[in-house]
C-alpha cells in the first residue's frame, strides 16, 4: 500500500523516522503541516500513484474535493507527529477517519472494543449468586458496592441512589447510624424500592436489619452478636449476607450463619487501613469457600492521596486475592468520583485476565499523567525577549466585569445579572464575544484564563475560585 504523507519542515525528521519500513512518500508542504490546503494536496496526489493520503490531525480543511477529483482517500493522521509510527502500524487492522484525528479515533475504537470484550466476558462468566440480574462471585467481574452513609439523613435519597448506579455501582448500600430507627429504615427503602438495581442495608442492629428485609438484597454485616437474633429472618428472606469477624473469628461466624439457614454468604475478612495493619490483613482474604468482600473504601478514605490510583491498585490487589465485591464510598470531597473510578478499575481487571499486567488494555485510569510523552520538534525563532512582570495598574473593561463560577458540570459567567451557561470555556467565551460584552484585549485574555480554569475544575472534580490558584 503506497501512502502519501504531507508534512511540514518542522516535523520532517519525526515523520521520516515513523515511516521507516512503510511504502510512503514524504513531501514537505510548508513549515507547518497543519496549513495544508486542498489545492496543494490535489496537485501532490495527481503527481503520484497513491492508495491513501494521511494528513496531519491538526489540519482543519476539508479534502472531500481532493477525494472526488483523484479517487484517493484522504485520512486524518495523529495530531502529534510523534504518534505517527503507532498509527501506521495499525493500518489494515483499525480504520482511520476523515474527520477525527487518528490518535483520538484509534483510542475511541480501542475503548469501544475493550468495553465490548468486558460485556462478552461478563455474559459468559460463572457465578455463585445472581441478584436482580447481577452476577456475584465465580469468574464474573468484581462488583462495585457503593455506600450512601446515613441514608436516613439524605434529603433526596432516590436521586442519590440513581446517581450511584449511573456512576457505575452494581449494588447501592444504604448505611444507617446509631441514631436511626426502624421507621427510618422502612421509609428509606420505601423511597427507593422502585429502583431496579440491587440494594443493601448496612447496620449491625438486628432490629434495623429486620426492618429492611422487605426490599434489601444484601445485608451488611452479620456476626456472632446479631446472627442469634436475626439470622433466621435473614435466611427466610433469601438475601445475601455479608459475614464479618467480631468476638468470634470469620470462620466461626460463617458456620453460625450456615446453622441459621443462611445459604447466600459473602465472607468479609475486614480490610484494615494503610498504617493500621493493611498488609497483614491481606493475608486473610485467600482460601475462603464463599465469595469475598473487599472493603477498599476503608483504605481510600483514610489516606491523603488521590483516589484514582489508589482505587486502581486496590482493585488489582482484590483481583489477585479472588475477591468478588469491592466496597467504595464518596463520603468526603477527596473521594468524590470513587464509584466511577472503581467501576473502571474492575473493567480493567477483566481485560487483564490473560495478560501479565493491566496495561495497554484500551481503557485506563490516567487522568493527569501521560502514558507516552510527546516530543515535538523545538520551536524556531531568530530573536527572543524575556517577559517582564505584569503591570500592577488594573484597567476595568467599560463593558463590565464578569463573576465566574461552576454549577454542577456547567460553567456560569454572570454580568449585570445576566448569566451565560455552558460546558466548555470556548462555548462561553464565544457567547460573550458575540454579545459584545468584552472590549479590552487584556480582559479577553483574563476571561479565557478563568473560564478554562473553571472547565478544568469540573473535569478534575475540584473546587473553583475566581482569581485563585487552580
Amino acid at each position: 500500500m503506497r501512502i502519501l504523507l504531507p508534512t511540514g519542515s518542522q516535523t520532517l525528521d519525526i515523520v521520516r523516522h515513523a515511516a521507516r519500513g512503510f511504502d510512503a512518500d514524504i513531501v514537505v508542504t510548508g513549515e507547518v503541516a497543519a496549513f495544508l490546503t486542498p489545492d496543494k494536496l490535489e496537485s501532490l496526489v495527481k503527481s503520484g500513484n497513491y492508495d491513501m493520503v494521511i494528513v496531519s490531525g491538526l489540519v482543519t480543511a476539508s479534502f472531500d474535493s481532493v477525494e472526488q477529483s483523484t479517487g484517493t482517500p484522504v485520512f486524518k493522521g495523529p495530531r502529534h507527529a510523534a504518534d505517527l509510527g503507532r498509527v501506521l502500524s495499525m493500518i489494515g487492522s483499525i480504520p482511520l477517519s476523515r474527520t477525527v484525528p487518528a490518535d483520538e479515533f484509534i483510542s475511541g475504537v480501542q475503548r469501544e472494543e475493550a468495553m465490548r470484550n468486558v460485556g462478552r466476558s461478563e455474559l459468559a462468566a460463572t457465578f455463585a449468586y445472581t441478584v436482580r440480574g447481577v452476577k456475584i462471585g465465580g469468574n464474573s467481574r468484581m462488583k462495585v458496592l457503593a455506600e450512601i452513609m446515613d441514608a436516613h439523613r439524605v434529603p433526596d435519597l432516590k436521586s442519590a441512589v440513581e446517581i450511584a448506579f449511573s456512576s457505575g455501582a452494581d449494588i447501592v448500600d444504604l448505611g444507617f447510624g446509631f441514631d436511626a430507627g426502624e421507621p427510618d429504615v422502612v421509609r428509606c427503602f420505601d423511597e427507593v424500592s422502585a429502583c431496579d438495581g440491587p440494594l443493601a442495608i448496612d447496620t449491625q442492629d438486628p432490629a434495623l436489619i429486620a426492618a429492611g428485609l422487605f426490599r434489601a438484597d444484601f445485608v451488611l454485616s452479620l456476626h456472632d452478636g446479631n446472627i442469634p437474633l436475626v439470622g433466621r429472618e435473614v435466611a427466610d428472606s433469601g438475601v445475601v449476607a455479608v459475614v464479618v469477624p467480631c468476638r468470634s473469628d470469620l470462620l466461626e461466624n460463617i458456620r453460625m450463619a450456615e446453622d441459621a439457614g443462611i445459604s447466600c454468604i459473602i465472607a468479609d475478612p475486614v480490610l484494615q487501613p494503610a498504617g493500621s495493619g493493611f498488609v497483614r490483613s491481606l493475608g486473610s482474604f485467600s482460601g475462603n469457600a464463599y465469595p469475598v468482600f473487599f472493603g477498599a473504601g476503608n483504605v481510600v478514605e483514610l489516606i491523603d492521596a488521590d483516589s484514582i490510583g489508589v482505587n486502581c491498585l486496590l482493585a488489582a490487589a482484590a483481583k489477585e486475592l479472588g475477591c468478588s465485591v469491592l466496597y467504595t464510598s464518596e463520603h468526603s470531597d477527596k473521594t468524590r468520583g470513587s464509584i466511577r473510578e472503581m467501576r473502571r478499575a474492575t473493567e480493567m481487571m477483566v481485560l487483564s485476565e490473560d495478560r501479565p499486567y493491566p496495561k495497554d488494555l484500551g481503557i485506563d485510569m490516567l487522568t493527569i499523567k501521560e502514558k507516552r510523552r510527546r516530543r515535538e520538534p523545538p520551536l524556531s525563532y531568530s530573536s527572543v525577549s524575556d517577559a517582564g512582570p505584569c503591570r500592577n495598574d488594573l484597567v476595568y473593561d467599560p463593558r463590565g466585569n464578569f463573576r465566574i463560577g461552576i454549577e454542577g458540570d456547567s460553567i456560569v459567567a454572570v454580568l449585570d445579572q445576566r448569566a451565560v451557561r455552558g460546558r466548555s470555556w470556548m462555548e462561553l467565551f464565544s457567547a460573550i464575544l458575540e454579545a459584545g460584552d468584552v472590549s479590552l484585549l487584556d480582559h479577553a485574555a483574563y476571561l479565557g484564563k478563568e473560564l478554562y480554569k473553571a472547565e478544568l475544575a469540573i473535569r478534575f472534580g475540584r473546587s473553583f475560585e475566581q482569581d485563585g490558584e487552580f
